[in-house]
């Protein structure tokens, strides 16, 4: 007999007995579906059979890995229901784009973009193995086998993936016929996978799943899709580029670092990232009203390193540009909100005096002279050290902060005086045609290697506060990503590459028994796939330097 300990309670099963079977009996106790489990401390497939003694968690979709084994297995899903749809000759191959919104931007290859109809029937066809609840079943091949597999597939980006791999084995997953590999893990059966939709979109579709991003939002009711075009387009601008340099996924990126290329890859890219900057700034000092460029972006998007270049590109323009946190205008500390948890919420736009910012814009705008503050974080207070300021002819504020696009924040400054920029690190790359690279992940280790580099923060700090980053960036900074000017990606298609070496040793630090583990672990496989790139050829202007060090700007 087996045993396992939940909540600290001891339960007696037959030895090889499945997780999902004791899920079942759970499930009336949780407001969401079960799909995975922490057995014996670490992420486990409820497919798995329990031995001997162990401590058992049950994931919901309401969790992070919950809810990516419930979207990677819904992609899988629909990977199966296209095999029905279009039956032999024809052959529909399905690519994943990229994420957008609560779902994920999808299209076919070898047939016409799907339309209305089709798509309501690929829909019928899902819901149907859904209600048979199948089993997606995981098994063991050789490597060099599956290589050979995913060549007659077609599978190309898989096969150039799997080039790399230096594992002699990997698991790949059967659903009813349908074969593939994927980065992570997936749920029992088809059964669980209830909540999606379809819905035509551009030149392909979008698989839309529930959202569960923030607390208390139903995880049973598929996401309202709202059509962000903006940013949209940034992605797909940045997908054309990462064909056209010939580097659209990380197999074909250890093909060109393998053979030499990445230099010249490094440089173009620099050389493609500053032109669009110098672009930019032209934009802006063209336009004579604008006073006031206002930028906001999620953690390690690089708002530092671009507000320096931007700023430099302005001043070879004439413009005398001014940078301006919007951090200065914090509340004292004393006077800040409180967050669902009892905790000063230091994200809140509540936390920030509106009053006073738009107080001192307006005077600014009008040519007065205003004393600025200053906010001294040791303290948790404003202070005034002779920091004035008075708008010149030519003088321009860049002000940066995470509610800079909102409008609240500047209501009182007239519109043609504002010229709005969001920022984001939105990869060009994909890992293969059915696994998109998360940029919340790219972004993580960025800030891993940052902050162990600049602030003495270990991995497992920097990935056991990351939760509550991202809960801060989906409720203050997302909402408003469409209400810019423009949209700037700060992605490098080489980025991975370069951090893997500084982001590695970093988190193989993190020990078996914290918290974080098994994110370390997780991150560490996802870092797996690439080869490592010498640092050398990265110029010392390069966004990427904030992050790795190096950096002439900073």
């Amino acid at each position: 007999m087996a045993k396992v300990i939940i909540n600290g309670n001891e339960e007696t099963y037959e030895d090889g007995t499945h997780l999902v079977d004791i899920a079942k009996k759970h499930q009336p106790d949780f407001k969401d579906d079960i799909v995975l489990a922490k057995y014996k401390g670490s992420l486990t497939e409820l497919n798995k059979g329990i031995t001997g003694v162990g401590t058992l968690e049950f994931l919901t979709t309401a969790e992070k890995d919950g809810r990516r084994a419930y979207r990677r297995s819904v992609a899988f899903m629909l990977q199966r229901a296209l095999m029905e749809a279009y039956p032999l000759p024809k052959h529909a191959y399905l690519r994943v784009e990229h994420s957008l919104g609560q779902g994920d931007f999808c299209t076919l290859d070898g047939v016409e973009p799907p339309s209305e109809e089709e798509l309501q029937e690929l829909k019928r066809i899902m819901l149907n193995l859904v209600e048979k609840d199948i089993p997606l079943k995981k098994y063991s091949i050789k490597t060099t086998q599956a290589k050979e597999m995913f060549k007659s597939f077609n599978m190309k980006e898989k096969e150039q993936l799997l080039k790399y791999r230096t594992s002699s084995n990997i698991n790949v997953y059967d659903l009813d016929g349908c074969i593939d590999y994927f980065y992570g893990y997936m749920v029992p059966t088809t059964g669980l996978l209830k909540y999606f939709d379809l819905i035509k979109f551009e030149n392909g579709f979008m698989l839309m799943y529930p959202d569960g991003s923030l607390p208390g939002i139903n995880t049973r009711e598929v996401a309202t899709f709202k059509k962000p075009m903006k940013l949209f387009r940034v992605q797909q601008e940045a997908s054309l580029f990462g064909s056209t340099m010939g580097v659209p996924t990380v197999g074909a990126l250890n093909e060109a670092i393998a053979n030499g290329r990445i230099r010249d890859i490094v440089l173009s890219q620099e050389a493609i990232m500053e032109g669009n900057i110098g672009d930019l700034a032209i934009t802006i000092a063209d336009n004579k009203d604008i006073k006031f460029v206002m930028m906001a972006g999620p953690s390690s998007s690089g708002k530092t390193t671009f507000s320096h270049k931007l700023s430099a590109h302005l001043r070879a323009l004439g413009c005398v540009p001014h940078p301006l946190p919007l951090d200065d205008f914090y509340l004292d500390r004393d006077q800040m909100p409180i967050d669902e948890y009892g905790e000063k919420d230091f994200e809140s736009i509540e936390g920030l005096d509106i009053p006073y910012f738009n107080d001192c814009m307006v005077k600014l705008l009008n040519g007065e002279r205003v004393l600025l503050p200053n906010f001294n974080f040791k303290v948790g207070k404003r202070e005034y050290n002779d920091h004035y300021m008075q708008l010149g002819k030519h003088d321009i504020l860049v002000i940066e902060g995470i509610h800079g696009l909102n409008d609240r924040m500047s209501s009182s400054l007239p519109a043609e005086s504002k010229y709005k920029i969001y920022l984001s690190a939105l990869t060009q790359l994909s890992i293969d045609e059915h696994n998109p690279l998360s940029t919340a992940d790219g972004r993580l280790i960025r800030r891993i290697v940052r902050d162990a580099r600049t602030r003495a923060t270990t991995a497992s700090e920097t990935i056991a506060m990351w939760d509550s980053v991202r809960r801060g960036e989906e409720k203050n900074i997302f909402p408003f990503q469409e209400q810019a000017d423009y949209i700037f990606n700060t992605a490098l298609i080489y980025e991975m590459a370069a951090l893997k070496l500084y982001v590695d040793p970093l988190l193989y630090a993190i020990e078996p028994d914290e918290p974080t583990y098994g994110e370390a672990k997780r991150l560490i496989k996802l870092l797996d796939y690439f080869l490592p790139m010498a640092p050398e050829v990265i110029p010392n202007n390069s966004l990427v330097r904030e992050f790795i060090g190096g950096s002439c700007i900073l």
